[in-house]
């Protein structure tokens, strides 16, 4: 298993649970979503019961879809048989938990994450969990590859990102992310954030994206670009919804439209959904963790033309465990198309969940893309 040494602060968290999203996260549309694509990257993360039937599930259970004002939403399996639903027996929610190892240390991850701001300790969680400092560590460890307090730190050091790209100023930033004193973390900055955190923070807000919107085989679409290379290709029915999913992902960039510079690469994207010839080439700026880029790598290797499972992506990573990782990592691709996550499929060859929805990944499919 990989060595703190040479983890970055967000792959250490996504090794913590790679395959689950925060469920208060999680908007009732989201989680709707997630049932109707039968999404397996999202199970785990929520459950859903059935008042018709009196029945929860996982997102990803094969049973028809119910009808939506008959649905439920819980974060775990626990609450929904608190409020009288019983496990269905197909897809066997209660099971996605895992063994009880397992359970201890999703729930220590959570608690770090809920309590980032406090003085966390080796101790201070093992009075918490009920467990001794030793069996805390070696099970945490063992289970992650990493050590508690490497967690707390790659924590602490995201939510000071993101306090950063939110424009908090750097004396907030850090003590909102638990930092005793400045100086603490700018000891570090150089080798995690390559730069001290108010330049960081300048950079964060001053970049500027340029984008195009035009029609396509998959409906309308937008490209964006920084000077190094396309950070972001999407899908959706109008430009109205393209232009907000733009700004949500890049809320404090200066957005400009610049439909010559980027038609270039529009015509490159349409050839190749239509599964013609275009240019390999194409630059890329996106920004992603090491297991992230591992498995959107690995989807590019795909021939045109021909799918993988999700669980085949993960034995080619040398992960064959991290099927529901490689879901997620599909999921969260920001470049629709140029990596074809289009081309990962269930085990049993249905389309499984889409980001752009799965009648594109349909199409997309049919064309050869």
């Amino acid at each position: 298993m990989t060595t703190n040494a040479i983890l970055s602060e967000d792959e250490v968290i996504e090794q913590a649970d790679p395959m689950k999203p925060n469920a208060a996260s999680l908007s009732e549309a989201r989680r709707w979503q997630a049932v109707v694509d039968r999404d397996p990257s999202l199970d785990g993360a929520f459950v859903f019961g059935v008042s018709s039937t009196g029945i929860f599930c996982r997102p990803s259970c094969p049973a028809k879809r119910p009808r939506r004002e008959n649905v439920r939403f819980f974060d775990h399996a626990l609450a929904a048989e608190q409020a009288g639903y019983r496990a269905c027996l197909r897809c066997r929610p209660k099971a996605v938990d895992g063994n009880p190892h397992d359970a201890l240390i999703r729930a220590v991850c959570r608690y770090i994450e809920r309590h980032i701001e406090d003085r966390l300790t080796l101790s201070l969680l093992a009075k918490q969990f009920r467990r001794s400092p030793f069996h805390l560590q070696r099970t945490f460890k063992s289970a992650l590859g990493v050590s508690p307090k490497a967690y707390i730190d790659a924590c602490r050091l995201r939510q000071v990102k993101q306090n950063l790209q939110a424009g908090h100023n750097v004396t907030t930033s850090l003590y909102a992310a638990g930092y005793g004193s400045s100086s603490r973390l700018y000891e570090r900055t150089a080798k995690q954030l390559g730069m001290t955190p108010e330049k960081y923070r300048r950079g964060a807000l001053a970049a500027v994206v340029r984008y195009t919107t035009a029609a396509s085989p998959l409906g309308r679409m937008l490209i964006a670009a920084t000077d190094k290379g396309i950070c972001a290709i999407q899908f959706a029915d109008s430009d109205q919804e393209l232009q907000q999913g733009l700004m949500r992902e890049f809320p404090f960039a200066t957005r400009r439209r610049d439909d010559q510079a980027m038609e270039e690469w529009r015509q490159n994207l349409a050839r190749l959904i239509q599964g013609q010839e275009s240019n390999p080439s194409l630059p890329l700026d996106i920004r992603a963790t090491a297991f992230q880029r591992r498995v959107w790598e690995a989807l590019q290797r795909i021939p045109r033309g021909e799918t993988r499972s999700y669980s085949a992506v993960a034995k080619k990573i040398g992960m064959p465990k991290a099927t529901r990782a490689v879901a997620r990592a599909c999921a969260t691709n920001p470049v629709a198309v140029a990596i074809p996550c289009h081309r990962v499929v269930r085990q049993d060859g249905e389309l499984g969940g889409y980001r752009w929805g799965t009648e594109r990944k349909a199409m997309e499919k049919q064309a050869g893309a």
